[in-house]
């Protein structure tokens, strides 16, 4: 999968419609995940969904997505165009993961993002994304029904992250995305009660940088595959950060809210970060933090 620069809109932050996710692509992001979809329309929590908290935001907003096969339609829109676009997919199992690949893989877009992490939707998420062989099932249902590439997104609410990662791999997955957003539950001491509809949510934003950066760099001394890292890119040091901690590329979610130009931003200050250090090649800052380059 070759990109033109390693800047990546994160799924579900601007996913209301595939056109708000295509607008990154005009304010310089190399490709654009969608919001994730799944084998039926789900209209998702009733508000409130989103609230603000020191250094991010907490969402619940529960996979609200048309369906695969109206998904499919709307993919059909930018037929001819070749656009950079990666489809965020989720389901209750392999069976139902395979399903929306199958309504799915004949439009034109790059790649899958399976997601194995949303810590909040019961029996898509995190039960699937913490037990290794059922990530195995899901990642080989995939693999059966399409030659795009497939990069599984990991949780970071498990202590077998390593794990779960060998078993996408040896399934057949080709890359891996870290991480998705972490289990949280925010108050209103108003009220008196948890600030979300659902109660639970995921955090995200600078706040989960540190985690996101310890889990790329636990993934990179483990695996030679392609990393996609996220959590709490704001910035272009926030990048640099990930590829030496071993991304091969950043996405951006929460720092789009602020400012959807920000891809931009971050990927001239890379630039300016590899001319500085003497770089001719972003590859030569890729997994530095360890010593060797990820090549």
């Amino acid at each position: 999968m070759h990109l033109q620069n390693p800047t990546i809109l994160a799924s579900g932050v601007q996913g209301t419609s595939l056109g708000r996710v295509l607008d990154a692509l005009k304010f310089g992001a190399g490709a654009a995940v969608t919001k994730s979809i799944g084998p039926r329309p789900r209209e998702g929590y009733k508000e409130p969904t989103l609230v603000e908290v020191d250094s991010g935001w907490v969402n619940a907003a529960g996979l609200p997505n048309p369906g695969a096969v109206k998904f499919s339609e709307e993919l059909g829109s930018v037929k001819g165009r070749s656009l950079p676009v990666i489809v965020s997919i989720f389901g209750g199992d392999g069976k139902e993961f395979g399903d929306v690949v199958e309504k799915l893989d004949g439009n034109e877009f790059i790649a899958y993002e399976l997601n194995l992490s949303c810590p909040h939707v019961e029996g898509v998420g995190t039960e699937i994304g913490h037990d290794p062989e059922e990530v195995s099932r899901v990642v080989r249902a995939v693999r059966s029904r399409t030659k795009k590439p497939i990069f599984a997104k990991l949780s970071p609410n498990t202590d077998r992250l390593v794990e779960v990662a060998a078993a996408a791999v040896d399934a057949g997955a080709d890359g891996l995305t870290a991480i998705n957003t972490i289990r949280s539950v925010p108050i209103d001491i108003e009220s008196g009660r948890p600030s979300l509809s659902n109660v639970y949510g995921g955090l995200s934003g600078p706040a989960i940088r540190p985690v996101a950066l310890r889990c790329v760099y636990e993934l990179r001394e483990a695996f030679d595959v392609p990393i996609m890292g996220c959590g709490g890119v704001v910035t272009w040091k926030d990048a640099v950060q990930f590829m030496l901690a071993g991304a091969n590329a950043v996405q951006v979610g929460t720092g789009t809210l602020a400012k959807m130009a920000v891809f931009n931003d971050i990927n001239l200050g890379i630039i300016s970060y590899l001319e500085r250090k003497g770089l001719s090649r972003l590859d030569d800052l890729v997994g530095s933090a360890h010593g060797k380059g990820s090549g």
